[in-house]
């Protein structure tokens, strides 16, 4: 596929699809014409380097990791450093907060929305002041 159907599918603009390139984060092939061309699995490529971006990863600990999420697993530990240890441990306790942030606003929502419901099936008049 090209660059405007990747960008397409994942959200990202071109323009971060290059950097993404330049950054080494990934690799397109090339068409006879010069074209990037891409793979059905950059998609996915595409949308876990987002997710570490958005996590508050930079792309050079980003580039050293993603061998990590392949399918067989590949680890490298060329140049692990102190500072990169520190890093993906932040990261880490940072995602589980936000992951038990998330399953308290997802549980609250389904016990509000059981409520809602068993008072419509009740005929109760729902109090929306509460």
């Amino acid at each position: 596929m090209r660059i405007g159907e990747l960008a397409e599918r994942t959200g990202a603009s071109r323009r971060l699809l290059r950097y993404y390139e330049e950054q080494k984060l990934i690799s397109p092939g090339r068409s006879d014409n010069g074209y990037r061309e891409y793979a059905e699995f950059h998609v996915g490529r595409v949308m876990q380097i987002k997710g570490l971006l958005d996590a508050g990863l930079p792309t050079r600990i980003i580039r050293q990791i993603l061998p990590c999420l392949d399918q067989p697993r590949s680890i490298y530990f060329d140049d692990l450093t102190p500072e990169m240890v520190a890093i993906l441990e932040r990261e880490h306790d940072h995602l589980t907060q936000r992951i038990d942030c998330l399953t308290r606003n997802r549980d609250s929502i389904a016990e509000y929305l059981e409520t809602v419901r068993r008072m419509k099936t009740q005929g109760a008049p729902i109090d929306r002041a509460a």
